[in-house]
């Protein structure tokens, strides 16, 4: 299993990766095609659209995994151990059921443009594959707080391990202080 999401993880990454650099090249060719030579890519626009709704879904995923999502979390770190991991647990069922709905409407809905047969406006491609993100990257968010669950049930954890931008901040100000 440990090799499963090992594997994940890295295709992760490298999918992030490829989205963000096929997005921002697109953006730079489209910008010099306009710009400089007066002319511009029919279909950049809607590519550009749906590349940066691939990232952010796959981003979502990635960004718990990592922990780089905003915790409020001031009032649990209050409570003692035992609640502030019941508290996860309770916050993850929260967010899995927020998953299963996107990935019920997400297939509902896929399932309809894949049946109705729409293409993109400016690409040959089928809408639906398009749209796919939407259960890939629900999927993927729904197995990320799936493993912050085993970590807490393990008790490797107490809590979401989310970033903590207030003491990020203090500490910032800190060594702006000592300068």
């Amino acid at each position: 299993m440990k090799k499963i999401f090992q594997w994940l993880n890295k295709l992760e990454v490298a999918i992030l990766c490829l989205l963000l650099v096929s997005m921002t090249l697109l953006v730079f060719i489209e910008v010099v095609m306009r710009f400089g030579f007066n002319q511009g890519l029919i279909w950049a626009e809607e590519a550009t659209l749906y590349l940066g709704a691939w990232l952010v879904l796959f981003g979502a995923s990635y960004g718990v995994k990592t922990g780089a999502h905003i915790g409020v979390d001031a009032f649990v770190k209050t409570l003692p151990s035992l609640y502030q991991r019941l508290v996860a647990l309770l916050t993850i069922a929260l967010c899995l059921v927020y998953c299963g709905l996107f990935i019920y409407g997400g297939w509902i809905y896929l399932s309809k443009l894949k049946m109705i047969g729409l293409e993109m406006e400016d690409l040959p491609i089928p809408k639906w594959q398009a749209t796919s993100i939407l259960v890939i990257g629900f999927i993927l968010l729904a197995i990320r707080f799936i493993q912050a669950a085993i970590q807490l049930i393990k008790g490797e954890t107490n809590t979401l391990q989310f970033a903590n931008e207030a003491k990020e901040s203090m500490s910032l100000a800190k060594e702006g202080s000592k300068d």
